[in-house]
């Protein structure tokens, strides 16, 4: 597993306490306890050990061994996959950009407090003075959508199954349907069982939710609600097609590349050290709660790296092909940036990693591990602010980062080249790009970088302090990622989108 490969100067570990700031704001869903804050991420040097206890935790949980980032010059395709890599890979674009050297971006920091106010406006509107009940970023919210308990009412309709399938089912649901969770595109939309149509993330949620039910996934119609990599190997587009609603009339971005991921997805699972027999995402809970580095004390205290590694080395081979590589092995969501490449630049030091639906994945698989078997997680502070379209669309609207002229031209000709394609978009003109123009990449490296950024001025305009700050993940779910989509509804009326479009294959964003 690539995440502890370690070279010979890194082999002591750093300790971790089991993360419960992060813990309590997931507690806080079911019995009303208070979140507290968490560091917004350490920053370890490359192959030293670090020591990042969490704050405020409680005395029974242990302090915990973690292995350090794998050392970049040694295994440069390990510390690029590892989660180390993208916060220490993207502050040096922040770096950059504070010094006007990127190249496709100017920023303009007059406008980050103006940003911060907005973000904190949104938070106090819908949560104060309650912040603590505020739950983590996450995919289980947006099966809710609408005020309607979908989860917990699939996991009351499962009588007669032990807590531990319970889980397994949910991490089979979660983790298709963040796989589906690309951008949807300003036209698409699902109507559900319930008669109303929802869109964008909300709607994918739902379509995978009643899909799932349905036994779409499953190849075992004796017990429809589960995933396993027979059933994902056999689906078709036209499968999808209909599961998702697909027509002329109601388009979806990236059909394709979403059925080609799940198909990818079944090959996956032919792992059976992380997926055993049956060949199910759910088995992934088998295989942390016995791996060595589980700490049961009572309850089991998993160490991020382990989950991290589970979802990098196991799933590792839904990635195109045509992704960056370094040494034959795909790095995943990770890619070159040409305002880190110097002439002294080695294979690795442009390349900028961003895993968001490997980090979206991890965020959304923790809830249910947390709450229906107790698991800590420690080291979740490890995760960074997520690099898609509506906290990145977020820093745009607001004045923060500006788009360079040139590259608004080159974007708007590509607009309306792809314009003229029946079913694409032809309103509210923005810039267009693919996922690996530069403008992309630095795009969601500054949307990572800002994010670590907002953190502590978002909490200081709160008036929070100690145990009572905002972590990261409920800034994300309260704040920025709301913000941007509603910031967007004010400067896009008609399509509500970002303001860059992206031609997606439904594997980015």
């Amino acid at each position: 597993m690539g995440l502890f490969k370690r070279s010979k100067s890194s082999d002591t570990s750093a300790s971790l306490k089991g993360n419960t700031n992060y813990d309590r704001s997931l507690d806080q869903r079911s019995n009303g306890a208070r979140s507290g804050s968490t560091p917004a991420a350490s920053r370890p040097t490359n192959g030293q050990s670090q020591t990042r206890p969490a704050q405020h935790a409680q005395p029974s949980i242990p302090e915990i061994p973690i292995p350090p980032a794998p050392n970049p010059r040694e295994d440069p395709a390990s510390y690029l996959r590892s989660i180390y890599a993208v916060r220490q890979q993207t502050q040096k674009v922040l770096v950059k950009a504070k010094k006007n050297e990127l190249k496709h971006f100017k920023v303009d920091m007059t406008k980050f407090s103006d940003t911060a106010s907005y973000v904190v406006s949104i938070i106090k509107r819908d949560y104060a003075p309650d912040f603590a009940s505020i739950p983590p970023h996450g995919r289980w919210q947006h099966f809710d959508v609408g005020g309607t308990p979908r989860v917990d009412k699939l996991l009351a309709s499962w009588t007669g199954v032990d807590q531990k399938e319970r889980c397994r089912r949910l991490l089979d649901l979660f983790l298709v349907s963040v796989l589906l969770d690309a951008g949807a595109g300003s036209q698409w939309g699902y109507k559900a069982q319930n008669g109303r149509i929802y869109k964008r993330s909300e709607g994918l949620a739902v379509a995978s939710l009643e899909m799932f039910t349905s036994g779409l996934f499953s190849s075992d119609m004796s017990q429809p609600c589960r995933v396993d990599g027979t059933a994902l190997k056999g689906l078709t587009v036209g499968h999808l097609q209909e599961g998702l609603q697909v027509s002329t009339h109601n388009p979806l971005v990236g059909l394709e590349g979403r059925t080609g991921l799940l198909v990818q997805l079944g090959h996956a699972m032919d792992d059976r050290t992380f997926f055993g027999q049956e060949g199910r995402p759910g088995n992934m809970l088998d295989y942390l709660l016995s791996h060595p580095s589980t700490h049961h004390d009572p309850k089991p205290i998993v160490p991020l790296p382990t989950l991290w590694s589970v979802i990098m080395d196991g799933l590792g081979p839904i990635w195109p092909a045509t992704r960056t590589q370094i040494g034959g092995r795909s790095l995943g969501d990770a890619w070159p940036c040409t305002a880190l490449q110097t002439d002294q630049s080695s294979t690795w030091e442009h390349i900028v990693p961003f895993h968001k639906l490997s980090q979206w994945l991890t965020y959304s698989l923790i809830p249910p591990m947390q709450k229906l078997m107790g698991i800590h997680f420690a080291g979740a502070e490890l995760m960074t602010g997520l690099a898609e379209y509506r906290n990145g669309g977020l820093l745009m609207d607001t004045g923060l980062i500006l788009l360079r002229t040139e590259d608004a031209k080159r974007g708007l000709a590509l607009y309306q080249q792809n314009a003229q394609i029946e079913g694409q978009p032809n309103t509210e003109v923005v810039p267009m790009f693919t996922p690996d123009d530069g403008v992309i990449i630095e795009w969601r490296a500054l949307t990572v970088g800002f994010l670590d950024e907002l953190l502590p001025e978002v909490n200081k305009l709160l008036g929070l302090q100690g145990a009572k700050k905002l972590n990261l993940p409920q800034m994300l779910e309260a704040g920025t990622w709301k913000a941007g989509r509603e910031i967007a509804e004010i400067q896009r009326p008609i399509t509500r989108g970002p303001p860059i479009g992206l031609l997606s294959d439904g594997t980015v964003f």
